[in-house]
């Protein structure tokens, strides 16, 4: 069996670009609101975001073998984006990791699992979304798989997909649906911008949403 593949498609360059100040939510919602990953995988800190293709990583339980390898082999840009066997109270990255990934040039980390070195990394400026903290050490002695289909916080994770995360959370896009769903979130922010400009003029969200025939037939009452 072959354990790691070094060879992924990724998104073209331009397009990962053009979504990286492009709010989650909205990928989100002109996705379908398709590519939702369980919210307790978080930001370490308010105000990290990540924006990547995924080099995806299966750790066994309480080891991070397998992190240490695609940190050796993954490119500039990517996002390891990582499972932990369903064991996710140990430190499976800490601060000398992030120093190796910041130099190699690396988008973050996103796992569904905890870190350690908090305050360090968070002061490096490496960019991480994670379950929690815990200073429980690791093993690297068992065998995982690098760039597979993974089931991450709820959702499977492609290589290559595109991995997005800021403070409201994380949304996933199929990297072969990128381009239609970067078009759909331009379009709902050019739609957002009229909307807010008429709720500054005075319009209710009722009348903006249209909502007056849902009160109604619910049988809403008002006195």
């Amino acid at each position: 069996m072959v354990h790691v593949r070094k060879s992924i498609q990724r998104p073209d360059p331009n397009l990962i670009e053009a979504f990286r100040n492009l709010d989650v939510a909205t990928v989100y919602e002109a996705s379908g609101r398709k590519g939702y990953v369980e919210a307790a995988i978080k930001p370490i800190v308010r105000g990290v975001r990540i924006c990547g293709p995924a080099f995806t990583v299966q750790c066994a339980p309480g080891d991070n073998l397998m992190l240490h390898k695609a940190l050796q082999i993954a490119q500039p840009g990517d996002v390891l984006v990582a499972t932990v066997g369903g064991e996710p109270e140990y430190g499976y990255w800490g601060g000398m990791m992030a120093v190796s990934a910041l130099a190699r040039k690396l988008g973050g980390l996103a796992i569904d699992g905890c870190i350690r070195d908090s305050a360090e990394i968070v002061r490096l400026g490496f960019p991480i979304f994670c379950r929690g903290f815990s200073i429980r050490g690791t093993g690297k002695n068992v065998l995982g798989l690098i760039n597979y289909p993974i089931h991450f916080g709820k959702l499977t994770v492609f290589p290559g997909d595109l991995i997005l995360g800021d403070d409201d959370g994380m949304v996933v896009v199929r990297r072969e649906e990128c381009a239609e769903v970067l078009e759909k979130s331009k379009k709902r922010v050019a739609a957002e911008t009229e909307k807010s400009e008429q709720l500054r003029k005075g319009m209710s969200s009722v009348e903006l949403n249209k909502l007056q025939p849902v009160f109604e037939s619910l049988g809403m009452i008002e006195e």
